[in-house]
């Protein structure tokens, strides 16, 4: 059995109903080889990319490619948004209080939702968010010395 070749980003921009432009290709691609991105180093990565972009069309871009599952979008309570290509498997996050990094943490039990909430409420979840606090390496080390 060979395994089916891994969509292109334009075949995955069409699977979602949306139209296949260098921008939103390259929104994409910058998002999925970036690290947790805001929306200026994602406007930067892009241009590097395509040249011109404004700042509306990559919010745009960024709803439009957030709402077709293909972006995840956290906000991390005082922090502006930060997005990233990881979807669908229902991780967690991790930031430090005093720098802001952002990094990935698996969920705890496995697939989505990874924890049970203890009282529903009639809700059908199928997802739990976890921000989890703390000081990076980086900060943790600069403050112990």
């Amino acid at each position: 059995m060979t395994a089916s070749p891994t969509p292109t980003t334009a075949e995955e921009l069409r699977g979602a109903g949306l139209r296949v432009t260098a921008a939103r290709v390259a929104l994409l691609e910058t998002v999925r080889d970036g690290d947790h991105l805001g929306v200026e180093a994602i406007a930067s990565g892009v241009r590097d990319r395509v040249g011109h972009i404004s700042l509306q069309a990559v919010y745009e871009a960024l709803h439009a490619l957030t709402a077709a599952g293909l972006v995840r979008r956290i906000e991390p309570a005082g922090h502006p948004a930060r997005f990233e290509g990881r979807v669908g498997d229902n991780h967690h996050h991790i930031v430090c209080r005093s720098c802001g990094a952002v990094a990935d943490v698996d969920c705890a039990v496995g697939e989505a939702p990874c924890l049970t909430a203890s009282d529903a409420r009639g809700f059908a979840i199928d997802e739990a968010e976890v921000v989890f606090w703390g000081l990076c390496p980086d900060c943790s080390t600069g403050r112990s010395s």
